[in-house]
């Protein structure tokens, strides 16, 4: 994922469980124990792709291309740690119409999109 500050990145993101394999400049990579995160800092195209620029995304925007998914066993400990750290839902947590699951929705500072995820017996 594209961030604009990396060390700001891997802040919020340790509050959401996650811990750091490696960092350096522009770039860490973190883990949560079964998934692993990749965060790269917003910059001009390096000679291996030269034609693509990284750019994080508008913190503003209503739509977003891509979310991320954390599956997590316990959504009501999740979102209370997430509360009791400062992170602000963007809706109580609730069990869409197909029903199977309970979800909640946050953003990352640069405005990723973030789903908290619980599947339900």
């Amino acid at each position: 994922m594209v961030v604009r500050d990396v060390a700001r990145s891997v802040t919020f993101y340790r509050r959401l469980g996650f811990r750091p394999l490696a960092e350096w400049g522009g770039y860490a990579k973190l883990t949560n124990g079964t998934g692993i995160l990749h965060l790269a800092a917003q910059g001009d195209p390096p000679p291996d792709r030269p034609e693509v620029a990284l750019t994080a995304p508008d913190d503003t925007a209503r739509a977003v291309a891509a979310a991320i998914v954390i599956q997590v066993a316990d959504y009501r400990r999740a979102c209370a740690e997430l509360a009791a750290a400062g992170v602000d839902l963007l809706t109580d947590p609730a069990e869409p119409e197909w029903g199977g699951e309970v979800r909640a929705f946050l953003r990352d500072p640069d405005g990723h999109l973030i789903e908290i995820n619980e599947t339900l017996p």
